[in-house]
C-alpha cells in the first residue's frame, strides 16, 4: 500500500508549505512509503483529489486545500486530522497501516503482545492496552509522561500556524 500525499509545489501560502513539510517529514521519519502528487502542476491530480475528498471533509467553499492524504484510493484526511492522529500517537491507524513490531502505537492499542521468549507478536483480539510494566512505572515512563511535553510543543506549532494563516487571510482581505 502506498500513501498518497496531494500537495501544491508552488503554493504561495507559507502555512500550507509548512503543513506539507510536516506531513512529509513525519512520514519519512517513520519510513513510511509515500508518493507526492502535485496538484499545482498536474490538473489530473487536482481533479482526482477534489473528487475523492468526502463531502463532509471539504471546507465550506468546497475546495479542499493541500495536503490531503490517501491510502491508495481510501481517504485518510487532511492536515488537521493528520495532526490530531500525530498528537494521539495513532498515525498508523490514521493511515490504515499496521504498526511495525515494537512501535509505541502498537503497544498502546494492544495490537502486539510479548510472548514467552520475549519476542512480540500481533494480537488477534481487540483488547485494550496493557498496564505499564513495573520498570516503566519505576522509571517514570508510564504512558503519557512524554506525550504531555510533546503535546505542548505541538500545540505551540499549531498556534503559530493558525496565526500565520490568520495573518495571510487578513493580508488577502486587504488586497
Amino acid at each position: 500500500m502506498v500513501i498518497k500525499v496531494f500537495l501544491a509545489s508552488s503554493s504561495g501560502s507559507t502555512a500550507i508549505k509548512k503543513k506539507q513539510q510536516d506531513v512529509l517529514g513525519f512520514l519519512e521519519a517513520l519510513k513510511i512509503e509515500y508518493a507526492q502528487l502535485d496538484i499545482a502542476s498536474n490538473e489530473e491530480n487536482r481533479m482526482w483529489m477534489r473528487e475523492n475528498v468526502p463531502g463532509d471533509m471539504k471546507p465550506s467553499n468546497g475546495i479542499p486545500l493541500p495536503p490531503q492524504i490517501f491510502n491508495e484510493e481510501n481517504y485518510c484526511g487532511d492536515y488537521e486530522t493528520f495532526f490530531n492522529a500525530k498528537e494521539e500517537n495513532s498515525v498508523y491507524e490514521f493511515l490504515g497501516l499496521t504498526p511495525p513490531p515494537g512501535f509505541k502505537e502498537a503497544k498502546q492499542c494492544g495490537l502486539w503482545q510479548t510472548v514467552e521468549d520475549g519476542a512480540e507478536e500481533r494480537r488477534d483480539d481487540d483488547t485494550s492496552k496493557a498496564p505499564p510494566t513495573e520498570e516503566e512505572v519505576q522509571d517514570g515512563e508510564e504512558e503519557g509522561d512524554y506525550d504531555r511535553g510533546e503535546e505542548d510543543l505541538v500545540s505551540e506549532e499549531e498556534e503559530e500556524l493558525r496565526q500565520l494563516e490568520e495573518g495571510e487571510e487578513a493580508e488577502e482581505a486587504e488586497d
